[in-house]
């Protein structure tokens, strides 16, 4: 598979993972129903979950286009990722696995903007879901934050990428979102069953992406540390 083919489905990946870990999940469930008890009509909560997507989209990119751009504008960057790029990748991805995995841990202060960001949110009108999902995703927990600083922009600087990657971990990030979205406008008594299947589903989709990190970062640290000159 074509490298920079297979770094683009990571980035998309990653940011499913983001969106459905314990922190970002709940408090998307939370935005949600809180934009969804204000509407009525079943298309205006639809609408209000892709509002709120795009919100989060944005910031996500933009965060990550300035931190790549700033990055790879510095000089000797270009070079020095040639030469050490693939290998730095490697313990990179095992330390990331292991993170998934549970088996090593990060504590970080965090900022939740719950009440404050729901007061701002409706003084938006039409554009307060996009506003509470911008205000929502920087709001870094550690797992939000060790995928996307510790792999998303990794990712996007060795491929040299300063809007398709970020931009697909954005769209990651609000699949699950919308699918709460068309749960939501369903009906709230849905919203118990579907929270307990994704939380079920995250489990083993940490596991599994956990241990394809750590077999990654093996591949690369032997192939690129240990054979490659």
């Amino acid at each position: 598979m074509n490298e920079y083919l297979l770094g683009a489905i990571s980035a998309l990946w990653l940011g499913v993972l983001t969106s459905i870990s314990p922190c970002p999940l709940a408090t998307n469930i939370a935005a949600i129903s809180f934009v969804g008890k204000r509407m009525s009509r079943t298309t205006a909560v639809l609408l209000a979950g892709l509002l709120y997507s795009i919100g989060r989209m944005v910031v996500y990119v933009g965060v990550a286009a300035i931190v790549v751009a700033g990055v790879l504008s510095l000089p000797g960057v270009s070079n020095f990722l040639q030469l050490y790029g693939n290998k730095i990748l490697g313990p990179l991805l095992i330390l990331i696995g292991m993170f998934l995995l549970d088996l090593i841990s990060i504590k970080m202060p965090g900022w939740i903007p719950d009440k404050w960001a729901e007061k701002k949110a409706e003084k938006g009108g039409i554009f307060s879901p996009i506003l509470l999902g911008g205000l929502f995703a920087l709001a870094f927990c550690p797992t939000s934050a060790a995928l996307f600083f510790g792999s998303l922009i990794p990712l996007s600087v060795k491929h040299q990428s300063v809007v398709l990657l970020p931009s697909l971990y954005g769209l990651g990030t609000g699949l699950p979102v919308l699918i709460f979205a068309f749960v939501i406008a369903l009906g709230f008594s849905s919203i118990g069953k579907a929270f307990n299947a994704i939380t079920v589903f995250d489990k083993w989709a940490r596991k599994i992406s956990g241990l394809v990190f750590i077999a990654a970062g093996f591949y690369f640290t032997i192939n690129y540390i240990f054979l490659t000159p």
